[in-house]
This record gives structure tokens, sequence and C-alpha cells, in this order.
């Protein structure tokens, strides 16, 4: 049986207005039901102002709900003296790396949260070195961090947070600035960690190609939850994501426009994995006509 690890109860939130005396602008989430089990590796889609970062943030405590509630492993986000307990639980990555470095070593850095729970210098030592072989960045432990590369840094700041000892890392677009090198080494560095270590994962993307890879995806629009299911699932409704402004992943698109011109496919494919097989028999068949 599944077991609720984040639990988001009729949540509504809304900022407040920038300048004194402007109207208080609509929510950026409104009536939120969402739950995210232990180990699971949840993509969350959605255009530029959807509500997708005010989501993550509200995982944490960063921010806590108008209305509603929001539980980490059964705490309440909004229960002021268990802020440390939340954020032992639920660390954050987000889209600028830079603004995540605030040491002068990696190792330094990876160690900052630790230390500041108090943690033994052996143990921190342990976990240190742990978490960066963990992320594949072992190596660089003595490098200054400015001079890595944006995934790199990236896999620093997950580092820390496994360093943590968190039971779920929420990323903010964390691929959103980097070249697609650095792209692939951050996602599959978070998937590996899913899949090996069972650290429960929250994934805010704008990549197709990353929601693919889910174990579910959730489509967020204009504040509300709009699609929630298996890859599979969410894009099989291809018209619904076009009226909110999201295409389908480009596998999908091929397929479906395949499909319209009479070729017998699976409009459902949305990997290149999938694809494969389907167009290799197409041409063995061609081959054999």
């Amino acid at each position: 049986m599944s077991e609720k690890f984040i639990e988001f109860k009729n949540v509504t939130y809304t900022y407040e207005p920038e300048e004194q005396g402007e109207a208080k602008p609509s929510p950026a989430l409104c009536n939120i039901d969402l739950t995210v089990n232990r180990g699971e590796f949840v993509a969350v889609l959605g255009h530029n102002g959807s509500g997708k970062s005010t989501l993550a943030k509200l995982t944490n405590a960063i921010l806590v709900p108008e209305s509603g509630t929001v539980t980490v492993d059964g705490i309440d986000t909004s229960d002021e003296d268990r802020l440390t307990d939340i954020r032992r639980k639920v660390g954050m990555v987000f889209q600028n790396p830079d603004n995540q470095i605030v040491a002068t070593i990696v190792e330094d850095d990876v160690a900052f949260g630790p230390e500041n729970l108090g943690v033994a210098p052996d143990e921190i030592r342990r976990r240190v070195d742990d978490a960066l072989k963990a992320v594949g960045m072992y190596d660089y432990r003595l490098r200054e961090p400015h001079k890595l590369s944006g995934g790199q840094k990236q896999r620093v700041a997950i580092a820390g947070i496994i360093a943590m000892q968190t039971g779920c890392i929420v990323l903010d677009e964390p691929t959103a600035m980097l070249d697609p090198r650095g792209r692939r080494e951050v996602f599959d560095t978070v998937r590996r960690l899913n899949r090996e270590m069972g650290i429960t994962v929250l994934f805010v993307t704008h990549f197709m190609d990353e929601a693919v890879k889910a174990d579910r995806v959730i489509i967020i629009d204009s504040g509300r939850l709009c699609l929630d299911g298996t890859p599979r699932e969410v894009f099989s409704h291809a018209a619904r994501l076009a009226e909110i402004g999201l295409s389908v992943p480009q596998v999908t698109a091929l397929f479906l426009r395949l499909r319209e011109l009479g070729v017998d496919v699976d409009p459902t494919t949305f990997t290149v994995e999938q694809a494969v097989p389907q167009l290799r028999a197409l041409l063995e068949g061609r081959a054999h006509a």
C-alpha cells in the first residue's frame, strides 16, 4: 500500500500586491488537492505563471497556504515550531544554480546543511563523501564551485540535500538554465537517486522529454490542477493540452500524425524507446511487402 508523504488539502494561495493600494491578484493556486506518495517521481508541468513554483514552495514551508493545509510526513507546514523538521524532510533545488552556492569549496558547500543541523564532524565527513559520490561529483570535492558548469553546480546542490538525509527533493525547473548536456546530467542524477535510494521527487519542468520519464505527471493551469496520471494517461489528452498552451512530446506528435495518415501505430507512444520497435516493424513490413 502506498504511503502518503506530501499532501495538499483544498489549498489556495494568493500573493500580496506588489504595490500598496493595488488590488489583490487572482490566486496563484486554487483549491488544490494532491497527494505525493513516498518514493514517487512526480513531474509538474504548466506554462509560465501557472502556479508550478508556488506549488513547489508550499511543500517545505517557504510559503504556507492562505487556506487549506499542506502536510509533510504528517507535519502541518503552517506549524512554525516544526520548520526545521519539515526542511529535514524536504529539500529544494532552484532554477539558478549560482543562487544556491554558499561556500568557496565544493565539499564545504555540501557540508553547510548538516553543520547547521548540528551533526557531528565525523558524521558530516561521511555524509559529504557519500553524497558527492551519489551525484558523481566526488572527484570535484576540492574545486571552487564558480569554476563548475551549471549542471555540475546543480548536482552539488542536490548533494547538499542528500547530505541532510531528506526523504524528498523538490526541484523547481532545475534544468531551465542548462545546456542539453547539463540537463541530461541533472535529470539522470535525480532519476537514479529516486530509483536506487527511494528518494521522493517532485520535479517542476517545462521540458516534455523530462516529464515523460516520471512515474506520474501533473498539469497545472491558471492555479488549478487539471490533469494527473501516468505519462501515457496525461499525454493521451493532446487536445486538452493544446487548449492550455502545452504540446505533447515530439514523439507523440509524430505518432499522432502517422495515425492520422492511416499508419497503424500506437498514438499514446511518448518516448523514443517506445517508438523504435514500432518504426522498425513498419520498415521491416515495407521491406517484405
